[in-house]
């Protein structure tokens, strides 16, 4: 993989050395601080950061504000942060393209190791394996019988290339060595629209769009991919309870800043957004996006960063999904 943007991390990192800041970080935020959501506005990773932009502006008494800078999966948003003058007053939210991208790019722009200070990791949904109410399966397993039974008249929907539904589709059919049809949309809405509608009976998407016409039974939930239980849908069994272990995947909403930016700032931004996540309106509004709150350490973020890089490459590679050029 070719790291054309890496030199960005390189020269942060030798500012700090050097001893810029550009602006003291004693005094942060002494000015209105630029919150970078890579996608079009109203998404989820949207909502999050403007949900965690107002409670740092009521707790740091400056304003955090959030532009939408939408495009090439996300790489332009996150580009214009490692850009970034590594001082805070650029931040970051994103969500798993930032871990899938490298690999599902011949030449990603940035160096997801290097050109970033991860901060937290947020909250995080797990993604969902849903079929149509009339498919005749009521667990994955009899799903994974009827799909290898009759391969040709079952086709399974994601929301595209390169989200975590589709790549967590690909995960499943190598892991059960399934030939089902994989067919992108352009996004959850109309996948889920066409599991509804039985033209594709399978799918798996993110859970908060699915949510809903599992709730309205329209959809039959088999399993999540995370962990735990959602909370939004705890009757619905984790993939490793349905008897398929190593399946796990989840859309994350992570927090990050400019290599190189001051640590007494990384660290404020941790205590200060961690402290947020646990607030009770937070974790309410959290609840209904689908979203569970993780709110970790800097550490502990960048080691599910490496995890989740290798473990979607790996996937991308030996299900030969097609690179974006």
């Amino acid at each position: 993989m070719i790291r054309t943007f890496g030199r960005f991390g390189a020269a942060a990192a030798l500012f700090a050395a050097l001893g810029f800041t550009g602006a003291s970080a004693a005094g942060y935020p002494d000015h209105p601080v630029k919150v970078v959501v890579p996608f079009a506005p109203a998404g989820p990773t949207d909502v999050m950061a403007r949900l965690i932009a107002q409670k740092l502006s009521e707790s740091l008494k400056q304003q955090f504000f959030v532009e939408n800078h939408p495009g090439a999966g996300g790489n332009i948003g996150m580009m214009q942060v490692a850009r970034s003058t590594p001082d805070g007053y650029t931040i970051l939210v994103a969500s798993s393209s930032y871990t899938v991208n490298p690999s599902l790019y011949v030449k990603n722009p940035y160096d997801a190791f290097k050109d970033f200070a991860p901060i937290t990791l947020a909250a995080a949904s797990p993604n969902i394996l849903v079929i149509n109410a009339d498919v005749p399966a009521k667990n994955v397993k009899e799903l994974v019988a009827l799909l290898k039974a009759e391969p040709a008249k079952y086709s399974v929907a994601n929301p595209g290339v390169g989200t975590t539904p589709q790549l967590a589709a690909e995960l499943f059919k190598l892991t059960n060595k399934l030939e089902t049809a994989s067919v992108p949309f352009g996004g959850a809405g109309p996948a889920i629209q066409s599991a509804v509608g039985g033209h594709t009976p399978v799918a798996f998407s993110a859970l908060p769009p699915a949510a809903p016409q599992v709730q309205g039974g329209k959809l039959r939930a088999l399993a999540v991919t995370s962990a735990k239980r959602s909370a939004t849908l705890p009757d619905v069994p984790t993939m490793a309870e349905a008897g398929f272990k190593g399946q796990e995947s989840e859309t994350m909403q992570g927090v990050f800043v400019a290599a190189g930016t001051p640590k007494e700032i990384v660290d404020l931004l941790n205590r200060e957004i961690v402290k947020a996540m646990q607030l009770p309106d937070v974790k309410e509004k959290c609840a209904q996006l689908g979203f569970d709150v993780v709110a970790n350490t800097q550490a502990e973020f960048a080691a599910y960063i490496k995890t989740d890089v290798e473990k979607w490459g790996k996937v991308i590679k030996d299900a030969k999904v097609p690179q974006i050029e």
